[in-house]
């Protein structure tokens, strides 16, 4: 599908939504909206749908969470049109609490790569005395950096730029990419 062709991304979380937020993620442009995600509010086991757009009529990936709310939580990522698992996700629980740090694992739940917050002073900042010190995120395969997501210095609405130029031989999937984008900004976004 096309809309896993690009390098760069910018995905944008509504504003205050009381009963759920919305994700739109755009090609780099901001031009052309290629992923729709409409979460509802206070479920206790996350399972998000990705739509193409905000008709919510083509149905292109699940972001399923194996548990009712866990410190460590395992999403799996599937994609609708084949049922195929791609792999899943894994927070790390109490590495999270200080500094946001991810596991990527594939089919078989073998670690592949990482997902970690910049720096442990400015998470430390971010959770302690400001939200105004935008978030970076480096997603790294087999050690190697694949992708970096970049927050935009916004303190109202969660918005990240992002970058999977460095993955020439395309190591990470680009539909893993973007459940990553759509989990860190819908689980990290909840302690902002």
């Amino acid at each position: 599908m096309q809309q896993y062709t690009f390098n760069k991304y910018f995905a944008k979380k509504s504003f205050l939504k009381i009963f759920g937020g919305e994700i739109r993620i755009f090609d780099e442009n901001k031009t052309n909206l290629l992923f729709f995600v409409k979460q509802k509010a206070f479920k206790l086991k996350e399972d998000i749908t990705v739509y193409a757009d905000e008709s919510k009529s083509n149905e292109l990936l699940k972001i399923k969470a194996r548990s009712v709310i866990d410190f460590s939580a395992i999403y799996d990522v599937v994609d609708v049109s084949s049922n195929e698992t791609l792999g899943a996700l894994r927070r790390k629980g109490f590495k999270s609490i200080l500094k946001d740090s991810w596991e990527i694992l594939d089919k078989k739940d073998q670690v592949i790569g990482s997902i970690d917050e910049d720096s442990m002073l400015k998470a430390i900042l971010r959770r302690f005395l400001t939200n105004l010190i935008p978030q970076t995120f480096f997603i790294t395969i087999n050690k190697k950096q694949v992708g970096v997501l970049k927050q935009t210095f916004n303190p109202f609405v969660p918005q990240f730029n992002i970058d999977f130029s460095s993955d020439s031989a395309m190591a990470l999937d680009r539909r893993m990419g973007i459940a990553i984008v759509i989990l860190l900004q819908i689980i990290e976004g909840r302690q902002q």
